[in-house]
């Protein structure tokens, strides 16, 4: 059987050359989200999965700076996904990195994919759509509306299949828009704790753009704010800080 095809596809470098990946040329593009949100996990995980993987950067760049872990890149779109395999491969990581193409919905259930146990996880990253599809018009390309597009009650349930496959005391590490936290503490009550959000902002003095959420399996302590993290100077240029992670792998502290 052919293997399914993405289309025209360009090669790119993230981590400042450290890891290289393959994607569409149109549709969905790999940004700094990704990056960022692998930056805020913690570096002691040793199995991590990755929801709504795409071709692999987040996971792949959480790998990149942890070479002791393991990973699973889980995209529903049968093309992604086999990018996703074929650029862990490229990377030197196929011996510690399985893409499975399956909805994150399924994780965790009986008759989910393998790849993915139920309560075998430490780590669990997501990069969830966050565009309410009645807010705005739904993108004609389909791997961009995949990737985008958040139907009713989306991130609750991809939540839940977070929770689902993460070990008691496991990570759950997310980035989404700052307007969805009344959403996402009302998911993560009575699943997830010890919540730490983490503000992403553009410029100096502008609102956040992003935010990073990191919370616990089984706990119940309240949330935290921590101090946030500014992208670019008023010039434009990247921050230092930024810097250091977009480009020499820290992670952020």
């Amino acid at each position: 059987m052919a293997k399914p095809s993405p289309g025209a596809t360009t090669c790119d470098s993230v981590l400042g050359g450290r890891l290289t990946l393959t994607q569409p040329k149109a549709g969905h593009r790999v940004g700094h989200d990704a990056v960022l949100l692998a930056a805020a996990a913690p570096a002691g995980a040793r199995g991590m999965v990755d929801l709504g993987a795409g071709v692999g950067a987040a996971g792949l760049s959480f790998l990149a700076r942890c070479p002791q872990a393991l990973g699973v890149l889980v995209e529903i779109d049968p093309a992604l996904a086999e990018l996703a395999r074929a650029n862990a491969q490229a990377n030197g990581m196929a011996g510690r990195c399985r893409a499975v193409a399956a909805d994150v919905l399924a994780l965790g259930r009986r008759a989910g994919p393998a790849e993915v146990a139920a309560g075998a996880a430490d780590l669990v990253l997501m990069n969830p759509p966050y565009n309410a599809r009645a807010a705005h018009n739904v993108s004609p390309q389909s791997g961009r509306a995949l990737a985008h597009d958040a139907g009713e009650g989306l991130l609750e349930d991809w939540i839940k299949s977070a929770h689902r496959c993460l070990a008691p005391g496991g990570t759950l590490c997310l980035i989404h828009r700052p307007q969805a936290l009344e959403e996402i503490l009302a998911a993560l009550s009575g699943r997830f704790g010890a919540a730490e959000l983490i503000p992403l902002f553009p410029a100096p003095g502008a609102p956040a753009g992003r935010l990073i959420v990191r919370a616990l399996k089984g706990r119940r302590t309240p949330p935290a704010l921590l101090p946030g993290l500014v992208l670019a100077g008023a010039d434009g240029a990247p921050s230092p800080a930024a810097e250091a992670i977009l480009r020499a792998a820290q992670p952020l502290a």
